[in-house]
């Protein structure tokens, strides 16, 4: 994402229609927050799930003049349309609804097609038409320079001037948790009061034991099979008000980068090649080459799907999420 696309919502430069899409959850908030700050009140800000409704149905509301308010905004979610997996859909979307609308959209809308997903079905016609007529914002996690300089921003905003080993420190270590990098920098700037910069070994103290490492750990319980130790350390860290969902998120990333290893050491990757090609920390990589050795392909697939499936029904209240925690722990132990 970048930050002009945001700093244009906050000010008020708003387009008719927005596509926003990836998988850092962290940017795609700040979108929508930009978004609700911009309209007038509650009554103005509609939020349709399009698992659930039609396209079409969503297009007809963009197209009635709102009653309370003068401008009315509309987050769509969840267009499986755009997405190139081929999961099944229970309702029937008629993207020509859209296709027109995209030509003449009204001035009194701002449409937003929420999308989660790391990629767009670029074959279709509509999503062509999306990238050339809307507002594109892409969320995608940040890796390399990019993180870097992320984090020195948040760190200027929140008032905390840091060494450049620490800068880094927190890069690679929540690099999938931008909303733990924010708390960690909360409390520095805390600490910090009136030091113009925070040592290495200030920060060091401050920082709390990460989620990064909780995370790996998580993955060696998994791999040794051992339910009641990593049902313990979820206890802990509901203790520490850590989130499910976050935790998910950190666990799928782990599984996501053992998938990865498995599939460039089958291409037959040397170790320093696999670091360049991931693009993450060399620890990270080094694990996941040791780890690998216990699971499938299949195995590892399924552990992704569970992953999923538990995020979305949590994030859909379908079920209590310390619950569906628990039973994704028992399920992902059984998986392999």
């Amino acid at each position: 994402m970048e930050h002009k696309q945001l700093k244009d919502i906050q000010e008020g430069k708003i387009a008719a229609v927005y596509l926003v899409y990836g998988t850092e959850y962290y940017f795609m908030e700040q979108v929508k927050t930009a978004f609700n700050n911009r309209a007038e009140d509650e009554e103005a800000v509609t939020t349709y799930d399009l698992r659930e409704t039609a396209i079409q149905d969503v297009i007809l509301d963009a197209e009635t003049f709102p009653f309370f308010s003068d401008h009315q905004f509309i987050f769509a979610e969840n267009p499986s349309f755009l997405d190139t997996k081929n999961d099944k859909i229970f309702v029937t979307h008629e993207t020509e609804a859209l296709e027109q609308y995209l030509e003449q959209p009204v001035s009194y809308t701002t449409l937003v097609l929420i999308a989660p997903y790391e990629k767009l079905d670029g074959r279709k016609k509509i999503t062509k038409q999306l990238k050339k007529q809307a507002e594109t914002i892409e969320c995608q996690p940040l890796q390399g320079k990019a993180l870097h300089g992320f984090v020195k921003q948040m760190a200027k905003t929140e008032g905390v001037q840091l060494e450049e080993e620490t800068y880094e420190k927190l890069g690679n270590t929540f690099q999938t948790d931008l909303y733990g990098l924010q708390k960690e920098l909360n409390k520095l700037a805390l600490y910090a009061g009136e030091k113009e910069v925070i040592s290495k070994q200030e920060a060091d103290l401050v920082i709390s034991p990460t989620n990064q490492t909780n995370a790996l750990q998580f993955v060696d319980a998994v791999i040794q099979k051992d339910l009641s130790k990593a049902i313990g350390m979820f206890k802990d860290l509901e203790k520490m008000k850590e989130e499910p969902i976050g935790l998910i998120a950190l666990l799928a990333y782990q599984f996501r980068v053992l998938f990865q290893v498995k599939l460039y050491m089958k291409k037959g990757y040397n170790m320093d090649k696999m670091k360049a090609v991931l693009k993450v920390h060399p620890y990270v990589t080094q694990l996941a080459v040791q780890r690998s050795k216990y699971f499938t392909e299949a195995s590892l697939s399924k552990i992704m799907q569970l992953l999923a499936e538990t995020d979305e029904k949590i994030k859909r209240g379908k079920r209590d999420k310390s619950i569906a925690f628990e039973m994704l722990l028992y399920q992902l132990i059984r998986s392999y």
